[in-house]
């Protein structure tokens, strides 16, 4: 991390000693703690000092804007704030009741030029004193997700949620205390979270960067550090396949992994070919739970589209409206069982009564009648040999000309068309036709395609009622600072 350098016994003391700091303030076991900030040192100590403390941490993108924070902070009633010196001022404080401490990072030590004895150095010294124990079952963090209400959901995760997503995880990774885990993901965003938990969970080293602007910076940073594991998003494979990646010694990887969105059949093809010392791994999984399947680098090939399986720990199944199980190769909903499956979504009974559900009939002889079950919210289908496929979030289906469309088919079909970097596809209103499809289209470097091209493309491929009505072109996608893809600023 901006070339420091961390034994996990120099992580620990740190941690610890942070830990005190926020014993010292009267914070208690269960209290939430937001951490507001980019990828740097002290994040993965306060998120470890936070556990260590007892406490809830509470991860916020360091780009979020101070709207979205009031409400993230009010939502979980945090009584601490860890963030950068650019956050200071007395509003936080009257903005936010609860809050009784906010640590600023970046004064190495020195002590604050501020009155308001709220506001503490991080690198404030306090005495030694008995760390709280904590329990598998306790609350461990709240992680926000998008809301189709336009407001954040907080997902609230127990200690063994976390660990038993970490234990699959680090089992089908075949991770090993010799392997470097390149990461560019924001640790607010449960994808990279994963990949520092992983990392610590077999004393692997974790390189994390703060992100990935400049790619010749990380990809110069990975033949360096001689990492083994990358962890990318479709957005991002997108930029890696924009450079010679034969100019960078990258020998050392032993797997890249994707995960956050569906990577296109053609990106993943042309990154095993540029960089065939890799298995590319493809992987699904919801905040909810953290993972839910991944797709073994050797069957990438024959199944570029799927999922794959279930990961370790969990039972899988796909059900229909009525909750019976889907027969042969019929979409469903994909239903979750395990202990990754998160407590609740905080302060949202109503939507968490929606999310975790007892078992339908149909299973209740299977899994007992007292769990509860992750209704995911999407749909999938599955092969003979049991492979999953995306179909569509259940939200995201198009209803256009009478008939459902699954924006997911109609960007395959456009990913696969020549001159093609990337498509996002969503519903419109034109008055007179009601909700018709567009198609939203990055050319590769040098192609020349017009909205006629694409759809004779698209009518040779799909359904008439599929074939976008409404064909618009982009210098790039815009996207969520998860990197996927913003649907919402598309139409």
């Amino acid at each position: 991390m901006g070339n420091r350098t961390w034994t996990f016994a120099q992580l620990s003391s740190a941690a610890e000693q942070f830990a005190f700091s926020l014993l010292a303030r009267g914070i208690c076991p269960g209290d939430r703690i937001a951490l507001c900030l980019p990828n740097v040192p002290e994040t993965v100590i306060a998120l470890w000092g936070v556990i260590k403390a007892g406490g809830v941490f509470v991860m916020v993108n360091a780009t979020t804007k101070q709207d979205k924070l009031d409400f993230l902070l009010n939502d979980c009633g945090a009584v601490a704030l860890v963030t950068t010196q650019a956050r200071q001022g007395a509003a936080l404080f009257v903005n936010h009741p609860n809050l009784q401490s906010v640590f600023l990072t970046g004064f190495a030590g020195q002590p604050l030029a501020l009155e308001d004895p709220r506001f503490v150095s991080f690198d404030e010294h306090a005495q030694a004193r008995p760390l709280p124990q904590v329990s598998e079952a306790d609350l461990a963090a709240i992680l926000y997700t998008s809301g189709s209400t336009g407001f954040p959901k907080g997902v609230a995760l127990s200690h063994q949620n976390i660990a038993t997503a970490t234990r699959a995880i680090t089992e089908y990774l075949n991770l090993t205390p010799s392997d470097v885990l390149f990461n560019v993901l924001p640790l607010s965003f449960g994808y990279g979270l994963t990949q520092l938990f992983s990392a610590c969970a077999v004393r692997a080293t974790f390189v994390c960067e703060k992100d990935m602007l400049f790619p010749h910076v990380a990809l110069t940073k990975i033949a360096e550090v001689r990492a083994t594991g990358f962890a990318i998003v479709p957005t991002i494979a997108a930029m890696l396949l924009e450079y010679d990646l034969a100019k960078y010694d990258l020998s050392s990887l032993r797997y890249v992994t994707n995960a956050g969105a569906h990577l296109p059949a053609e990106y993943g093809q042309r990154l095993s070919r540029v960089l065939p010392n890799a298995s590319l791994i493809c992987m699904y999984g919801q905040t909810e739970c953290l993972r839910i399947s991944y797709l073994p680098a050797s069957d990438f090939g024959a199944r570029p589209e799927s999922v794959g399986k279930g990961i370790p720990y969990q039972q899988l199944f796909l059900l229909d409206d009525e909750g019976n199980e889907v027969d042969g190769q019929a979409p469903g909903q994909l239903v979750v069982r395990g202990d990754h499956v998160m407590l609740r979504y905080w302060n949202s009974p109503e939507a968490t009564a929606e999310k975790l559900r007892p078992p339908p009939p149909a299973l209740r002889d299977r899994v007992g009648p007292s769990e509860r079950l992750l209704f995911t919210g999407d749909l999938f289908r599955r092969d003979s040999e049991g492979y999953l496929y995306f179909v569509s979030r259940m939200d995201d289906i198009i209803k256009s000309r009478g008939e459902k469309v699954s924006p997911a088919e109609v960007e395959r079909a456009l990913l696969s068309m020549p001159g093609v970097a990337a498509a996002a596809v969503v519903g419109v209103e034109r008055p007179n036709f009601g909700t018709v499809i567009k198609a939203v289209i990055v050319t590769a470097s040098g192609a020349a395609l017009t909205d006629r091209d694409v759809k004779q493309y698209c009518a040779a491929r799909l359904e008439n009622y599929m074939v976008p009505g409404v064909v618009e072109f982009r210098d790039q996608l815009p996207t969520t600072e998860r990197g996927k893809v913003d649907k919402s600023a598309l139409t």
